[in-house]
């Protein structure tokens, strides 16, 4: 069974640093990048909004970012430990939001379109007070 484990989230005033990590168990017995999987990404919701991607990678190095996000947020892999990271930087009150992490095993395009990904963490609180 697949299972995304996000965590690393807290409270920060605006310009700190918080990493989420998201493990992630392996979706086939294939090996490969993070478990198998082709896609995975950061997504954010805060409240009475939609689900928004914030961060992107595929299996063969492409990302894609937000422009919210450009230059402060930076998603990156440890694939021996099939755990994906966001490291937010220069965090901002905007960026409060619970934050998943999810992916995809069929395409290699980096998306953040959510409706491309099945499979889901539980989300983790990020809260950015001014």
């Amino acid at each position: 069974q697949v299972q995304l484990a996000a965590s690393g989230g807290g409270s920060v005033q605006a310009g700190g640093s918080l990493r989420l990590s998201c493990a992630a168990s392996r979706y086939t017995y294939v090996s490969g990048y993070m478990g198998g999987f082709r896609n995975m990404g950061w997504f954010r919701q805060a409240p009475g909004k939609k689900r928004e991607g914030v961060a992107a990678k595929n299996n063969v190095g492409g990302t894609r970012y937000a422009d919210s996000v450009k230059g402060r947020f930076t998603i990156s892999e440890d694939n021996n430990k099939n755990t994906l990271y966001l490291q937010m930087n220069s965090l901002k009150p905007e960026d409060t939001a619970m934050y998943y992490c999810a992916a995809d095993p069929y395409s290699d395009n980096v998306s953040l379109n959510p409706d491309d990904f099945g499979y889901w963490g539980q989300g983790t609180q990020v809260t950015v007070s001014s």
